[in-house]
């Protein structure tokens, strides 16, 4: 069973959707779409979930890479 975490390629800011993306098989920038669209509907709300989201998610374990 796939773990949803916060991957350390791939990330825009926080890494966020490109884990969602990852986790559901589907392309990060689908995701990166759909969640701009949805916090401008939602008069800022993604903007919300997406920090919780930061917070909540944990980062893919093995460290930085340079």
């Amino acid at each position: 069973m796939k773990q949803l975490v916060r991957p350390q390629k791939g990330r825009m800011i926080a890494g966020i959707c490109a884990g969602i993306g990852n986790h559901v098989d589907i392309d990060p920038t689908v995701i990166r779409l759909i969640w701009v669209v949805l916090t401008l509907f939602s008069l800022g709300t993604g903007i919300i979930v997406y920090l919780a989201a930061w917070i909540l998610i944990p980062e893919e374990p093995g460290g930085e890479t340079p």
